[in-house]
């Protein structure tokens, strides 16, 4: 699979978590070219703060693989990942990241705090933006604007 296409599949985890009634963001995990893990926010359905579709992806592929880091692996998330899932990435060894649209509200790479360019982040993965940002903006416009009408 092409880059492209995994962004594709995080686009669909987001599609299915908005269908969910979750705030619609998806994320993958890839290692060697192959999906390992893949997942949609899930923390309404869960209860739990920290299902984030990044966290919830990492969580995913640790258990996958056996192992609690996931060094050489590559995510594909829609949105900026939070400050707490910029933390898990950072944890987790993630290789690459990539990601979708800018989220200057609550973002925590690019946006906000900007974790990884802090001296106590002990990794910090490389970064790719804007992959895909167009999809995503839109599925999260839409989103919100349904809870509005």
């Amino acid at each position: 699979m092409k880059t492209n296409q995994f962004m594709e599949l995080a686009l669909e985890e987001a599609r299915a978590a908005g269908a969910r009634g979750e705030v619609p963001i998806g994320a993958v995990v890839v290692l060697d070219g192959t999906v390992i893990a893949s997942s949609g926010n899930r923390t309404r359905e869960l209860n739990d703060i920290t299902a984030h579709a990044e966290v919830a992806a990492i969580r995913m592929a640790c258990e996958a693989l056996g192992q609690e880091r996931l060094t050489g692996a590559d995510l594909y998330v829609t949105l900026e990942p939070c400050t707490m899932c910029a933390a898990a990435i950072s944890f987790a060894r993630i290789r690459r990241l990539y990601y979708g649209a800018e989220d200057p509200k609550g973002g925590g790479v690019d946006s906000g705090v900007r974790f990884y360019a802090q001296p106590t982040c002990h990794h910090a993965p490389e970064v790719y933006s804007g992959m895909s940002e167009v999809q995503a903006a839109e599925i999260l416009r839409g989103f919100f604007q349904g809870k509005r009408d």
